[in-house]
């Protein structure tokens, strides 16, 4: 990968979570030296700015079970078309969030790309939180909960079908790391849909090195590479405390940077998105400093290099 061109896009949603700042998060890793991190791993980095994204004060909220549906899935189509561009000229997309509902954008991007050919990809998600509501099952109606179910089909078809068709990711493909807190009614969508599924207690009693070559086991069968979906909030708040949804328990520093490392060693990671870093609830800009040095070790950094 160290050749490759990288094009780093922002996707400043703040629509699809309950806490305000995170839209700030593109700029916040941005401003912790992303773009000269990856220059010094060898790569041409070209920055494509962010995806307009309409901003919640200019908007009514009407009563819904999906809060700003139809705002979120016209900023996910225009992601999903910029990911797709992106990875048609042969550069490894790098996506900044912004609340984890662009997801349902960026792997719509990916999985449309690799479509043209006949092949597709899989994803590693990696989360305090299993994302997998759909309006039927969310206690809170916030679609950041949702993308993950959207994008194996199941909930509102403005999501399930950016770019024309459903799903993206085969359930088969598909693998959760790290999920602590889960709704209860949420818990049967992720049971039921044959998605891999490695909770923090796995983690614990497997170690990490035995959770990822499952995962990525999982992921690459019968898939031309994988999509990285890590939200901040999947390592514990002690290491990121800036983000919207922190959940005690998370993945240390170390386990953290392991996933990260042994990912780019499989040289299969076709795209990776970086979500819910929110400055408001930072010190110092810690987290994003913190995503940044994942990003990195993803993308290739190593202790003796």
């Amino acid at each position: 990968m160290r050749t490759q061109k990288v094009a780093v896009i922002g996707a400043p949603m703040d629509l699809g979570a309950g806490r305000r700042g995170v839209d700030m998060g593109p700029s916040a890793v941005r401003a912790a030296s992303l773009h000269a991190r990856l220059s010094s791993l060898g790569y041409d980095v070209e920055d494509l700015g962010n995806i307009d994204v309409v901003q919640p004060e200019a908007i009514t909220p009407k009563p819904s079970s999906a809060r700003f549906l139809p705002e979120i899935a016209a900023s996910c189509s225009r992601l999903a078309r910029m990911v797709e561009r992106a990875a048609g000229e042969g550069k490894f997309p790098i996506i900044l969030g912004g609340d984890h509902s662009i997801a349902a954008g960026s792997i719509a991007g990916m999985a449309k790309h690799y479509r043209k050919s006949k092949r597709r990809i899989g994803v590693i998600w990696i989360d305090a939180h299993a994302d997998m509501n759909t309006p039927a099952t969310s206690p809170s109606g916030n679609v950041h909960g949702m993308p993950l179910a959207s994008t194996l089909g199941l909930g509102p078809e403005e999501l399930t079908h950016i770019g024309g068709y459903a799903p993206k990711v085969k359930p088969e493909n598909a693998v959760l790391i790290g999920i602590r807190d889960v709704d209860e009614m949420e818990s049967g969508n992720v049971t039921s849909s044959g998605i891999h599924a490695f909770t923090m207690r796995e983690v614990d009693e497997l170690g990490m090195r035995t959770v990822i070559t499952r995962a990525v086991e999982a992921a690459s069968r019968g898939t031309d590479g994988i999509h990285l979906s890590f939200d901040m909030d999947s390592v514990d708040p002690d290491e990121a405390p800036g983000v919207g949804t922190p959940v005690r328990g998370g993945l240390t520093y170390r386990e953290a940077h392991l996933a990260m490392e042994m990912l780019s060693d499989t040289e299969l990671l076709r795209s990776i998105e970086v979500v819910e870093v929110n400055p408001i609830l930072d010190t110092a800009n810690r987290t994003a400093l913190l995503a940044v040095e994942l990003i990195a070790s993803a993308m290739g950094k190593r202790i003796l290099q």
